[in-house]
């Protein structure tokens, strides 16, 4: 693939952590978008990487960070409110402000991460998805929407949050045990969006990232449990008392868990259209890796995405991705 030159805007939370490295690897010239550039030092030692302190919030600034960049990468989201983070301001907002950056700058490729499930109106993180998908789809760019499920690796919100319970907690009682999940690989979704980034075989084309293995939410906690050695008692909530915990979630610091994510649960996160398989990624299982992402110090973790992006560059140089 040719290097680009790519500002991406939410590239220091999980997967752009994941993600820069990996493009950096590649060759490509990348601008982060940050309010406080002081705060994620560590990405600014990676070759081609450099950071602007901007308010994503002012098209205007936006739109000089944009200048002769080739694409926008927007990894921007919340899965809950608090203080100023609103689900609308986050997602459509800022989304709306992008597209017309974008213009300004004559930048014509915007992808956009989404999620599985967005547009539903069972919780305000979805509906707000949804509606800064319809943006997207109408903005006249060349656009890729990814959409995936709960997304998994090392310094993830999953099996690092459920392990940290486990190991406070000798009980953990959880609501919506029974939520069905095929989680997907972070390293998987990068592949996705480094494939889109090669070609015009991916605008316009909305793609859903699930892995190979759905589960209920209590067998992923299960596993996560067994595979940590803990002697834990993971006990299911039925729906009333599981609604009273996040409820009383909404409250703590940090949320933890919450009532709008207690409702985005009530949809499982299971995909209907392989866009992994549409690119010619084979996706990798969550009980195969899971055991190393307990072991491996979390400080490996951008030394790791670098060694990966090396060799999938180097392993799919010259292939065309393929199609499911």
């Amino acid at each position: 693939m040719k290097p680009q030159r790519i500002a991406i805007l939410g590239g220091t939370g999980f997967i752009g952590s994941h993600l820069v490295p990996r493009l950096a690897a590649e060759g490509h010239a990348i601008t982060l978008l940050s309010r406080n550039r002081e705060q994620h030092r560590a990405l600014r030692v990676l070759p081609s990487v450099r950071m602007a302190s901007v308010n994503v919030y002012e098209r205007a600034a936006l739109a000089r960070a944009f200048n002769g960049h080739a694409a926008v990468l927007n990894l921007v989201g919340i899965l809950n409110e608090t203080g100023r983070a609103r689900f609308a301001r986050a997602h459509v907002d800022l989304t709306a402000s992008v597209i017309a950056a974008c213009r300004e700058a004559g930048v014509g490729r915007l992808l956009q991460m989404s999620s599985i499930n967005a547009g539903s109106d069972a919780s305000k993180y979805l509906k707000t998805r949804g509606e800064a998908e319809a943006l997207v789809r109408n903005s006249g760019l060349d656009w890729t929407i990814f959409r995936p499920t709960i997304v998994y690796g090392r310094g993830d919100g999953l099996i690092s949050r459920f392990h940290g319970l486990l190991k406070w907690f000798p009980v953990l009682p959880l609501a919506r045990p029974h939520a069905r999940i095929a989680p997907v690989h972070v390293g998987d979704v990068c592949t996705a969006i480094v494939r889109t980034l090669g070609g015009r075989e991916g605008t316009a084309r909305s793609y859903e990232l699930y892995g190979p293995d759905v589960y209920t939410l209590i067998q992923i906690v299960r596993m996560i449990r067994d595979a940590a050695q803990l002697r834990r008692v993971v006990l299911p909530l039925p729906d009333a008392l599981g609604w009273l915990q996040a409820r009383a979630c909404d409250f703590v610091p940090g949320k933890p868990f919450s009532s709008d994510n207690f409702k985005s649960l009530k949809l499982d996160a299971v995909g209907t259209q392989d866009g992994l398989a549409e690119l010619g990624i084979a996706p990798q299982r969550f009980a195969v890796l899971l055991p190393g992402l307990l072991a491996a110090p979390a400080r490996e973790l951008r030394l790791d995405a670098a060694r990966a992006g090396q060799r999938d560059a180097a392993r799919h140089s010259y292939e065309t991705p393929g199609r499911g």
